[in-house]
């Protein structure tokens, strides 16, 4: 039998916030304050509602009164509709009751995520002195939008521009880690937009809780990370493997291709004859990448990159076969060490879901693993400036976070020297 509580926490102050506690049994229970205060000796213990000693606290009673028995009626319209009745619900429904959250169409949230989306061709990249989001960021934006109308069906109610509050953030964090199951990056990315678009919405004049400004993305930290490349001596045993048929002998070519430029899966796919050219007797290929609007030269190097170019290019396919086809293909090579790292499968309710366990290293390759592999094999081979303009990292750190290695000044001294000195040989 669901029950409404109030009580106070504190006895000692003489304002004292009212909590209101609720129950529906078999484990469900939440518990948020209800916007009053008291001076507990006007408290009553017996009935937990204020002595109705005078005006103020006759309102007060009345108030409370209301509260409860709108949060009757909510729990059963909740319950009937199988809704998540828990903290974030009790909060919204708390506002909603007594009107402090005004939800209007032109300041909830999820209308101002969809303007960016319907004006995404004119917005500003970040950074740059350009116009238009790139296909990736509008993707994003989509997904959150997505994401923010199913977290509305589980607290009941639309969410407020308004009301995105430290609470509401700590609330929304624990319902992408705990109940949906995401991973600690694709939850910090979604805290990271939420923070985007109140940041936006801001600077258009739209009224936005002022603690919306203090929110934090995060990620998984560096001991958790959980990097899958391959080695040059894989690359050859993946070159010189002969495949079953064509479209497996073409994504073979791409990873060895993929490994060699560096590049992210939807620029590499992208990669036609028209962008090799010869640059001082050697072939290198232009790139404009897509998510940071580039442009890049990237040296072709290695004997098997170099025959792909002389030979014929792997056609384009999407990347979705593209992950299916390398799996094949690390698989046949016979890649199966067994490794640590994310597999998405599928949960019981039918969502993909990134599962962290030992599997084998073939069924952890992806055609991320082309850049990383790039990125790792050439580190202290090529200075990582070079390196990070060709895989279109901004800053070192990003760099080295992205391959899980440290600074290493020591070793940075010793590449210094030794360009150095292979410097003064050639003069």
């Amino acid at each position: 039998m669901a029950t409404v509580k109030f009580r106070l926490k504190n006895q000692q102050s003489k304002s004292s916030t009212i909590y209101v506690y609720i129950s529906l049994g078999r484990g469900q229970y939440a518990e948020r304050k209800t916007g009053f205060e008291i001076d507990p000796k006007n408290w009553s213990d017996k009935t937990n509602y204020p002595i109705q000693n005078n005006v103020a606290h006759k309102n007060l009673h009345a108030d409370l009164k209301g509260l409860e028995s709108f949060l009757f009626q909510e729990m059963n319209e909740s319950s009937a509709k199988g809704e998540n009745i828990n903290a974030a619900w009790l909060d919204g429904k708390i506002k909603y009751c007594f009107n402090r959250v005004q939800y209007k169409p032109d300041n909830l949230l999820k209308t101002h995520i969809q303007y960016i989306i319907d004006n995404a061709a004119t917005r500003k990249v970040s950074g740059k002195n350009a116009l238009g989001l790139s296909a990736n960021r509008i993707k994003s934006y989509v997904t959150f939008r997505n994401i923010i109308d199913q977290y509305e069906r589980v607290i009941g109610h639309p969410i407020a521009l308004t009301e995105i509050n430290t609470t509401f953030t700590t609330d929304f964090t624990t319902w992408l880690l705990k109940k949906q199951k995401f991973s600690m990056n694709y939850a910090g990315k979604q805290i990271k937009n939420l923070k985007t678009v109140c940041l936006d919405a801001e600077k258009m004049g739209k009224e936005v809780h002022i603690q919306s400004r203090n929110i934090q993305g995060f990620s998984e930290s560096d001991e958790d990370r959980y990097i899958v490349t391959l080695s040059a001596d894989e690359i050859k045993l993946i070159y010189q493997t002969p495949m079953p048929n064509a479209s497996l002998e073409n994504a073979k070519r791409w990873i060895v291709l993929g490994c060699a430029l560096g590049q992210r899966g939807n620029d590499l796919m992208n990669i036609q004859a028209t962008n090799i050219r010869e640059l001082d007797g050697h072939k290198v290929i232009d790139v404009i990448q897509e998510k940071t609007k580039k442009g890049v030269t990237v040296p072709i190097v290695g004997d098997y990159a170099k025959e792909i170019i002389n030979t014929q290019l792997p056609h384009p396919i999407s990347l979705q076969k593209l992950n299916d086809y390398i799996k094949q293909v690390c698989k046949i090579v016979g890649l199966d060490d067994m490794m640590e790292g994310y597999l998405i499968k599928m949960d019981k309710n039918n969502v993909k879901r990134k599962v962290l366990g030992h599997y084998p290293k073939w069924q952890l390759i992806t055609s991320h693993s082309f850049r990383r592999s790039f990125a790792t094999n050439y580190y202290k081979i090529i200075p990582t400036p070079i390196l990070m303009n060709i895989t279109g990292h901004s800053r070192e750190s990003t760099f080295l976070k992205y391959i899980n290695q440290q600074n290493d000044k020591d070793d940075n001294a010793r590449l210094f020297l030794h360009q150095l000195a292979g410097n003064s040989k050639s003069t």
